[in-house]
C-alpha cells in the first residue's frame, strides 16, 4: 500500500485517538478505588463503619452536648416515603442515644431497600460510633407497609472540640425485586431452573 504524507498524518492521528481513548477509560475505571483510598487518608466524604460498634462505657463525664441532625430521603426509583422521625437533638458524648426513622412502602408491591448513611462534617464520621442501625441490613416492605426503625448510637469523647453539630443522613435506595412467587418456583424446579 502507497502511503502518501497526508495519509500518515491521518493513521497517526487515528492511532493517538485510539490510545487518548483507553487512556481515559482506564482513568475512569480506576477513579473509584483511587477516590475511596482518598477520602480514607483525609477523613472526608462522611463514610461511617458498615457493622455495628461496640458501645464503650466512658466513667468520664464531661458534659459536653453536641447536636446531632437527622435528614432522610428516598433514591431515584424508591417508592417509599423515608424520614427521621426527631429531626436533631442535643446529645452528651459518651452517652447511648436512640432514635427512629420511619418508612412506608407507597407501592403496590414488595419493595426491598437499603440505607446508606453519610456523616457531616466528614470528620465527624469516624467519631459517630452506630451501635444498632437498619442500615447494617436491607429493610423488605410489603406494599402499604409502614414500620419505625431504630438507630442506636453514640458521639465518641474524642471528637474535637471545634465540631458542636453532627448531621447523619440517610438515603433509601431500592436494591431489588421481590421474590418469585410460589408457583413460579414450583414451575422453575419441574423444569430443573433455579427461579
Amino acid at each position: 500500500m502507497n502511503r502518501t504524507p497526508n495519509n500518515n498524518k491521518i493513521y497517526r492521528s487515528a492511532w493517538l485517538l485510539g490510545v487518548l481513548a483507553i487512556g481515559m477509560f482506564g482513568f475512569a475505571y480506576g477513579l473509584v478505588p483511587l477516590y475511596e483510598v482518598f477520602c480514607e487518608v483525609t477523613g472526608l466524604n462522611g463514610k461511617t463503619a458498615e457493622t455495628a460498634a461496640e458501645m464503650v462505657e466512658t466513667t468520664l463525664d464531661s458534659g459536653r452536648e453536641v447536636k446531632v441532625q437527622f435528614l432522610g430521603r428516598v433514591g431515584n426509583g424508591m417508592p417509599w416515603e423515608f424520614r427521621p422521625s426527631t429531626h436533631e437533638f442535643d446529645v452528651t458524648v459518651g452517652q447511648a442515644n436512640v432514635t427512629e426513622f420511619y418508612a412506608r412502602n407507597r407501592s403496590a408491591r414488595t419493595v426491598v431497600g437499603q440505607a446508606v448513611p453519610s456523616v457531616s462534617p466528614g470528620l465527624a464520621a469516624e467519631h459517630l460510633k452506630k451501635v444498632e442501625c437498619f442500615c447494617f441490613t436491607q429493610q423488605t416492605l410489603e406494599a402499604g407497609e409502614e414500620t419505625y426503625m431504630p438507630v442506636k448510637f453514640y458521639v465518641s469523647d474524642d471528637l474535637p472540640a471545634h465540631v458542636r453539630t453532627i448531621t447523619l443522613s440517610y438515603t433509601m435506595f431500592k436494591v431489588s425485586q421481590p421474590e418469585p412467587t410460589s408457583s413460579t418456583n414450583h414451575l422453575a424446579s419441574l423444569v430443573g431452573m433455579s427461579p
